[in-house]
């Protein structure tokens, strides 16, 4: 229903903000990464999303896609809901989750309020089997992924953009260029994502 919202910070407390638009406020619940990018009086863009189940009609908003597309991930891991979904991006960013996810990290999962050592493991198995099976990167072709225990930075940096919802496309033209062997992993993914962010 809801592709962004885009006004002032009317208001913000731990995982909330209220958007005015034009004179209505847009009460988007959000993580604690996006809050830090927030500050009252200040213009803000958030993409959002309508959570809606039974008597819940809550809108969650963003400060990226890349958060967005992470948050969409996390909830369709069977036990992850929307709490504990922000929880998760609230201690981590789309390049730290993603990189989590590749390299099989779950303890930077764990770090989250109320997310234990199953959990984290539930959330990188059942995405990495999506991963694989090439239903993530759902914005045009499916990626293609190198084995994960094999993968170089290259490869990796791939699958964690993959994760993060960009077709082969776009990651191609991101990655172009770069030296994907000096570079760490989060230095490779960090700098494809401000180039893939100017292309939106």
């Amino acid at each position: 229903m809801f592709y962004y919202v885009n006004g002032t910070v009317a208001h913000v407390e731990p995982y909330r903000a209220v958007i005015d638009c034009n004179g209505i406020g847009y009460d988007c619940a959000t993580s604690a990464y996006t809050l830090a990018g927030l500050k009252v009086g200040e213009k803000a863009k958030l993409y959002t999303y309508l959570h809606v189940r039974e008597d819940v009609f809550d809108l969650y908003g963003f400060s990226s896609q890349s958060e967005l597309g992470c948050f969409k991930l996390l909830l369709g891991v069977s036990g992850v809901g929307p709490k504990a979904a922000l929880s998760i991006l609230s201690a981590n960013s789309p390049e730290q989750f993603a990189m989590s996810v590749i390299t099989g990290e779950e303890k930077a999962l764990t770090v989250a309020q109320g997310i234990g050592k199953k959990i984290a493991q539930r959330i990188i198995l059942e995405l990495k089997d999506k991963l694989s099976k090439g239903q993530i990167g759902g914005r045009g072709d499916a990626m293609q992924i190198p084995d994960f225990q094999t993968a170089n930075k290259g490869g990796e940096a791939a699958a964690a953009l993959s994760v993060l919802g960009y077709s082969t496309t776009e990651v191609s033209m991101a990655l172009r260029g770069l030296d994907t062997e000096a570079l760490t992993l989060e230095e490779i993914i960090k700098q494809a994502l401000k180039r893939l962010n100017k292309f939106q």
